[in-house]
């Protein structure tokens, strides 16, 4: 084999990427690649094998004390040849000092934990249908609405994630942001692959969520519907009673100390960048 090179993924290799992500069943939203690149440039990476990509990993620093490790894909006729693991250091590296998060699947936690990382729970993936309503106090986003929401998304999360989400709210042909002021809650729908996924939702409680759910889907209506719970997040159960149900769960783990965030996060942007 032609020795590896490890370097910073291009950004239209972030859509070689986000095609790879589809191929493994992730069903990534249809215009992720511009805010997920804009939130760190330099935190994309592949390894490249006479002259194309043949693996891939992100670790997007979000902030001076906390990043998130995500798209961890290596093409199947590379697997078992250390490339991963060589990659995986490689953008480690890129975090410093920081905090890392990430998601991964349940047959890789051992091997994570190798590395330092520590569980937290579980994200939980949930698929079902419901029905958009509109709702007074809900509205999309106007420009000024965007301070007030970072605010709102750090206590939340427990750390800054600006760069990120500045792309991630603006409104697109596929993806909608709506906010409820008087609750300090908010919520992003983006059209994906598959149907729809719903997040982040911040918000003070299970019923505050659903409306905004709701109202999102109000906005752009699908017949699948999928959201990423944050561990132990209050909407499992509502949405079970809704006809909900998991699909898919991935151990969130932390190597260095796990932010701590108000509660409110109750669904994750995405399993790529937390």
């Amino acid at each position: 084999m032609t020795q590896p090179i490890y370097r910073t993924a291009t950004r239209q290799e972030l859509d070689i990427m986000s095609g790879w992500a589809a191929a493994e069943g992730w069903n990534p939203g249809l215009e992720d690649a511009d805010p997920f690149h804009g939130a760190d440039p330099d935190g994309f990476f592949v390894a490249e094998v006479a002259g194309a990509p043949v693996a891939c990993i992100s670790v997007v620093n979000h902030a001076a004390e906390m990043a998130f490790l995500g798209f961890y894909i290596c093409q199947p006729e590379f697997r078992g040849r250390g490339l991963g693991m060589a990659l995986w250091s490689h953008a480690l590296a890129h975090a410093g000092a920081r905090t890392v998060g990430l998601d991964g699947v349940a047959a890789q936690e051992a091997n994570y934990a190798t590395s330092g990382f520590v569980k937290l729970g579980m994200t939980r993936r949930m698929a079902g249908q419901l029905e958009g309503q509109g709702d007074d106090a809900i509205r999309t986003l106007a420009p000024g609405d965007l301070p007030q929401i970072l605010d709102w998304d750090r206590a939340a999360s427990g750390y800054d994630r600006a760069a990120f989400l500045t792309g991630w709210l603006d409104d697109t042909a596929s993806r909608r942001s709506l906010i409820a002021p008087e609750a300090r809650a908010f919520v992003t729908i983006r059209r994906c692959g598959e149907g729809v996924k719903i997040g982040p939702v911040v918000a003070e409680d299970a019923a505050m969520a659903l409306r905004l759910i709701r109202a999102a889907l109000a906005e752009l209506p699908s017949d699948q519907v999928f959201i990423d719970l944050f561990p132990g997040s209050p909407l499992a159960a509502p949405l079970e009673v809704l006809g909900f149900a998991e699909t898919f769960a991935a151990a969130r783990m932390y190597k260095g100390a796990a932010p701590q965030g108000d509660g409110r996060l109750l669904a994750i942007a995405s399993m790529e960048l937390g």
